[in-house]
């Protein structure tokens, strides 16, 4: 959709454009803010927004560098050599740098990735706002929280393919109500649970000793379960009845993806 790769196949228009005909057109109202911040660290940060204020022919170039520092709350640190920036600055600026020309769509790929927590809440409060000011955004995460912090519309990949979509609520609504969370005394106690359970849709953390069970929620199911691990004197550390996030309905998707796939194999 950036154009700076040729699809496989299919057909994408950007505001009535051809992204393969009419690239030169698209570049003129989209914006592309890559996984590492594309600054010049031997400049000061207004000069890194002034120069790219000049590559797009603006009429009053230090004006925008401006107006952007300040809306990025970057003013103070203005005259400072970008090599002296914390590493949310570098990510705010190179987002300002991206906005110079006034885009109408920016393609945001894992704006957060190695950012402290602090830094993180700021990039979210700074695309919460550029979502209210009207530009329409794409963005890449790894984090799910991040996504249903952020997104209007979620799209799950698994192996290239996009496997769900849909609101964050309609996303969540994929899992029933109930889901509950063991924590046990070792590997081989989680082990056996997870034999016990096998007919439910289940979420692992082994290192942690943790198992995550989807069910519906009812008095029935949860007298089952926990006869069975009466009935094994299955010992646990910790229980929990847990909503369900994006996180709990990423894993099991992945995992009914894979099932999925490896029945097809033995087809």
């Amino acid at each position: 959709m950036t154009t700076q790769i040729k699809a496989d196949s299919g057909d994408v228009q950007i505001e009535g454009y051809h992204i393969t005909k009419q690239a030169e057109k698209i570049h003129k109202i989209i914006s592309l803010t890559g996984q590492f911040a594309a600054v010049d660290e031997t400049l000061t940060g207004k000069e890194n927004l002034f120069i790219m204020a000049q590559l797009y022919h603006l009429p009053n170039p230090e004006k925008r560098a401006c107006e952007l520092l300040e809306d990025f709350g970057l003013s103070a640190s203005a005259d400072l050599f970008v090599s002296t920036y914390s590493g949310g600055m570098k990510r705010r600026l190179d987002i300002a740098m991206s906005l110079v020309g006034n885009p109408s769509i920016i393609f945001l790929d894992e704006p957060t990735t190695g950012l402290d927590p602090q830094s993180r809440r700021s990039m979210w409060n700074t695309i919460q706002e550029l979502k209210e000011s009207g530009v329409t955004i794409f963005l890449t995460t790894q984090y799910l929280e991040e996504a249903e912090e952020l997104a209007d519309m979620i799209a799950i990949l698994d192996n290239g393919e996009i496997i769900a979509e849909g609101t964050p609520a309609q996303l969540k609504a994929y899992l029933p109500q109930g889901a509950l969370e063991f924590v046990f005394e070792n590997t081989k106690t989680l082990e056996l649970a997870t034999t016990l359970l096998a007919d439910y849709k289940l979420s692992l953390l082994p290192e942690e000793h943790k198992l995550t069970i989807f069910t519906d929620g009812s008095t029935t199911t949860l007298t089952e379960i926990f006869h069975k691990f009466y009935q094994h004197k299955l010992n646990l550390q910790h229980f929990s009845q847990l909503t369900p996030n994006l996180e709990d309905v990423f894993l099991s998707m992945i995992a009914e993806s894979e099932d999925i796939q490896n029945e097809n194999k033995k087809i």
